[in-house]
């Protein structure tokens, strides 16, 4: 578990989906290890995506998300500039994933992350450099 690491929102909302322990337990663990290091990385996109999931399709009541975004946001957290979006546009050009999949892979390229825990995309796959890892995966 050395070096930094990118979660995407898909893999933050199992913290609080109760009707997956298995994965839920494995992310609050692996959340918190890499928050104590202080390895964790999120985007501007993971906080804003993850409190609307959070509380739209898991009915997490918002002031938890608030304080649970508040607590993410300890991360080491990437702020995208225009010239971000237009990198993002490129790599979705390039290898056909999704605009908003494209964000999040420039934002941990942007990062020098090591890993990009993601559940959505292909696990050992690596896009713009970055290496997905998805963390449920056996």
């Amino acid at each position: 578990m050395n070096g930094l690491a990118f979660f995407d929102t898909n893999v933050l909302v199992y913290a609080d989906d109760a009707s997956s322990p298995e994965k839920q337990g494995r992310v609050i663990a692996l959340v918190a290890e890499h928050l104590r290091r202080g390895t964790a990385v999120v985007s501007l996109q993971v906080l804003q995506e993850y409190y609307v999931a959070a509380t739209r399709k898991l009915g997490v009541a918002p002031e938890v998300a608030q304080r649970k975004v508040e607590i993410l946001a300890r991360a080491r957290v990437v702020r995208f500039e225009a010239s971000d979006v237009i990198a993002a546009i490129e790599l979705h050009r390039l290898t056909q994933i999704s605009f908003w999949d494209a964000l999040i892979v420039h934002a941990a390229r942007a990062a020098g992350v090591q890993a990009l825990y993601s559940e959505d995309l292909q696990s050992g796959a690596v896009l713009g450099g970055v290496r997905v890892v998805n963390p449920f995966a056996s």
